[in-house]
């Protein structure tokens, strides 16, 4: 068994210009006929922990989202092709500015290894191919991970991870990106309504390579786990329909991951253990409030431990697979002596793995 631990050396974010959480939230209102679920959807919106959603699709010319007239979705619902095409289109580029912010932060040249992440949007040649030949990483290794969801970060860097410990020299480069606002819906349900309110865009990439390889202070992959929850196929679904992806997030997901998180069972396989005490850096996937509470409570951790990813909430919203890295990203540089990330998706499933802050 090879000895060679896998490292994060460094990891680089990006979001789209347009704050669309405003606006959003102005036109949902809008969406609602009865003054009560008006009240009922502002008050939600101000206790969602979320400040800030990035979008790819440009503003109207008086500034509104794409919800708005002259916007995306003014009118007729665009079809799930024209919705590709606008993935086809935004997606490498967005990519490309998160290379570019860790190109600024350690050297990404000699790259033997790409994997790429995302379930917004199918394109051929895949966003793999695109990002190889822009940066000229001709014969470079390429893996796509498709439709994953909110966890697919963590099985991109647990692909990394093998590939290093497999072949200690590769330098691996992992990028995730993620178009939430191509999948906007006609609801006029508060439930479907504060839904759509969580997500925004966002890109990230990070090098991986031996941990003797890294520049220092950065995160040691650990132990990775996977595991699902019995009876909850149905809690967590995407379905593609006519006009884009249309997902189903149940109400019940929060109580069912705090009452998970709760059993003596499901911390073994995280934590390797029954001792959540002796985590000191928590990376969880900031899939809403409701979800970081469930965390915090099931675990019973400390306030303040999910500090990190409250953060990524406020200023991003849920990314869905960005959002772990983005996490990730704030964490880089700190000591951790035992650290977990973590993060929930369809199935209803949670993959992740622990890990150490470089010294």
């Amino acid at each position: 068994m090879t000895d060679t631990r896998a490292c994060i050396n460094a990891i680089g974010c990006a979001v789209p210009t347009h704050d669309m959480h405003a606006p959003f939230i102005h036109w949902a209102s809008g969406q609602l006929d009865d003054p009560r679920e008006r009240q009922i959807f502002a008050r939600m919106a101000e206790r969602s922990g979320i400040g800030h959603r990035w979008c790819v699709l440009p503003p109207t010319a008086e500034g509104g989202s794409p919800v708005d007239p002259g916007g995306f979705y003014a009118g007729a619902m665009p079809p799930t092709s024209l919705r590709m095409r606008r993935y086809a289109q935004y997606a490498p580029a967005l990519c490309l500015d998160a290379i570019d912010q860790l190109a600024g932060q350690v050297a990404i040249d000699r790259i033997s290894h790409l994997v790429v992440a995302s379930c917004t949007g199918f394109v051929a040649p895949g966003i793999d191919q695109i990002i190889a030949d822009r940066l000229g990483l001709e014969g470079v290794e390429r893996t796509l991970v498709g439709f994953m969801g909110c966890y697919a970060a963590v099985a991109a860097l647990r692909t990394a991870r093998h590939i290093v410990r497999s072949e200690p020299a590769a330098r691996v480069l992992v990028v995730t990106v993620e178009l939430s606002s191509l999948h906007f819906q006609p609801e006029r349900q508060i439930e479907r309504l504060l839904m759509m309110l969580q997500f925004g865009d966002g890109a990230a990439a990070a090098l991986v390579t031996a941990a003797e390889d890294g520049a220092g202070g950065g995160i040691v992959i650990d132990q990775p786990f996977s595991l699902n929850l019995e009876d909850s196929a149905d809690l967590i679904r995407w379905d593609i329909g006519d006009s884009g992806f249309v997902m189903h997030l149940s109400g019940e997901v929060p109580g069912r991951i705090q009452a998970a998180l709760a059993t003596e069972k499901i911390r073994q396989r995280i934590l390797g253990s029954d001792d959540v005490t002796a985590v000191d850096g928590w990376a969880v996937h900031a899939g809403g409030r409701s979800i970081l509470d469930a965390v915090e409570h099931g675990l019973g951790l400390d306030e303040g431990a999910l500090a990190p990813s409250r953060s990524v909430l406020a200023r991003f919203g849920n990314m869905s697979s960005a959002t772990l890295m983005f996490i990730l990203r704030d964490m880089l540089g700190q000591r951790v002596r035992q650290g977990v990330a973590l993060a929930f998706g369809p199935g209803l499933a949670a993959e992740g793995f622990r890990f150490e802050g470089a010294q």
